[in-house]
């Protein structure tokens, strides 16, 4: 052990230093909450679009042209995914080589101002107000997208810090990111349901520009708090923002578990976002014809809160047995569960709208999306952020994950509506249960490719990828002298003098020396 680890040991015992490291606990927390909490407002603005496509659906909104249009509801629920891959591409390049904090700010700043565009659009024919739309969720989604490889890789490199417990890493990213989207999702919901409330049928326009324009709110409050950031310190230590970067090498390493992560990402993302989004549809079918308004967003509402318990425990059970089994378990349950309300859908929902139970369809198709966020929903990102690349390519090797899910989500929510239009026409049960029947099929075929293809990762994970990719490079004739940020380079003076307890270093520079 170093000599300033015996400090460290002596200050243990020192009641005055207890106020310093709590201060530093709370600071590394903080940092992780602040990075990974802009899927809030991805989720929120996904979320939103299924209430405001429910309230634009009625004729006596705009008329008939959203009735039956499905490539205006297409567009409407699947352009902020074009938007999300420009984003993460793009802002993947970004976050490596200019840096996390900048990406981050300039993600939050085209997410608030666009989510008030959203809400304002306007136009002389409805048509118009709904091109205005598609537009600025394009553009929204630039934004959102651009904070995977900044915001959540960010969040990411900050819970492998000293002051974090190994034995919380996986859960408190899992907090910070997915269960903030999946709060979203229920927030949204009853955000809507609470605006239909207040202002009633005859001002449903006030309904579902205020849905969307209090998704600005999240941004702009993140936007205060990450003034205040400083870049990672696995970032500080691990970039090449200053050297080129070898990607020929980096794909030789990584391609696999890249692809593994990638290819069940599009998968789930394909099942997920269309239930999610098309919920209130889903069960607008099965409470019976016409029904008002009300049932239809409260419904909705009941469903979208299934997300969030389902996250919670599952973020417990990726850091007891791991992100890898916990998500082949979570997607083998949510297969069972729709295989399960499949078969038992004409008790649910009799055709001819008496008896059954809609609290039970509601139950299970909550139970469903709840065990696709403790396996997958919970565990991607967290895989992706953490096993498929070193902190100098992080960014992109995650944008290009999260892309190809993103993808996934765009296709599964522009032909949504034709599939279901296409089991329609295939007799009662069929038209009711078709889409569960896919859904759970591919949850199957995601488990399989994950139990093959998808390394499970233990606490430390970065710090120790990041140590044997330096060695990787070495062993390649790469010159790594130029990794990191001046003065927190391997053997730059700073770190000698620290290291001789002329002043103190940093709490994982420490822990290193502890290992040593």
């Amino acid at each position: 052990m170093g000599v300033f680890s015996k400090k460290k040991e002596v200050a243990h015992d020192n009641g005055e230093s207890q106020a310093p490291r709590k201060g530093r606990k709370l600071g590394a927390i903080g940092t992780i909450f602040a990075s990974g909490s802009a899927m809030f407002a991805d989720g929120y603005s996904n979320a939103a679009m299924s209430p405001v496509l429910t309230i634009l659906s009625r004729e006596d909104m705009y008329g008939p042209w959203l009735v039956g249009g499905e490539r205006n509801k297409s567009l409407l629920a699947a352009m902020v995914f074009a938007g999300m891959v420009t984003g993460q591409l793009s802002f993947g390049w970004v976050s490596d080589k200019i840096g996390r904090k900048f990406a981050m700010f300039l993600c939050t700043a085209i997410i608030f101002v666009f989510s008030i565009l959203a809400a304002c659009s306007a136009g002389p024919t409805p048509q118009v107000l709904i091109n205005c739309l598609i537009a600025f969720r394009f553009f929204l989604g630039i934004g959102l997208g651009g904070e995977y490889p900044s915001g959540s890789v960010a969040a990411a490199e900050a819970t492998e810090h000293n002051e974090v417990g190994k034995k919380k890493q996986q859960r408190l990213f899992i907090w910070a990111t997915n269960s903030q989207l999946d709060l979203a999702f229920t927030v949204a919901w009853l955000v809507a349901l609470a605006l239909y409330k207040i202002f009633g049928d005859n001002h449903l326009r006030a309904v579902w520009r205020g849905t969307l324009l209090l998704g600005a709110i999240p941004p702009l409050l993140l936007l205060i708090a990450r003034m205040f950031m400083e870049e990672p310190d696995a970032y500080k230590k691990n970039s090449m923002r200053h050297t080129r970067i070898p990607y020929w090498l980096i794909i030789k390493r990584y391609w696999l578990k890249l692809a593994a992560v990638s290819i069940v990402w599009f998968i789930y993302n394909w099942v997920t976002y269309p239930f999610g989004i098309y919920s209130g549809t889903i069960v607008e079918k099965a409470v019976g014809k016409n029904p008002s308004l009300y049932q239809t967003l409260a419904w909705g509402a009941l469903v979208n809160s299934f997300y969030v318990p389902g996250t919670i425990v599952g973020s417990f059970i990726s850091d007891f047995i791991g992100p890898k089994y916990t998500m082949i378990f979570g997607l083998l349950m949510q297969a069972v569960f729709g295989f399960a309300m499949s078969g038992a859908y004409n008790r649910l929902v009799p055709e001819n709208g008496q008896g059954g139970s809609i609290a039970g369809f509601a139950v299970m198709y909550g139970i469903f999306l709840a065990f696709g966020e403790v396996g997958p929903g919970n565990n991607l990102g967290l895989l992706a952020s953490k096993s498929v690349g070193p902190t100098a390519a992080r960014g992109q090797l995650y944008g290009i994950a999260a892309a190809i899910g993103k993808v996934g989500a765009f296709i599964g929510t522009y032909t949504f509506p034709y599939i279901q239009k296409r089991f329609d026409t295939k007799g009662y049960f069929v038209q009711n249960t078709g889409l569960f029947w896919v859904g759970s099929a591919l949850a199957v075929f995601s488990a399989t490719i994950t139990f093959f293809g998808v390394h499970n990762i233990k606490p430390d994970h970065m710090i120790e990828e990041d140590a044997a990719f330096r060695e990787y490079l070495a062993a390649n004739g790469f010159d790594v002298s130029q990794m990191g940020e001046p003065g927190h380079r391997e053997g730059d003076v700073a770190d000698d003098v620290v290291s001789s307890g002329a002043v103190p270093r940093d709490a994982d520079v420490y822990e290193h020396d502890e290992k040593k």
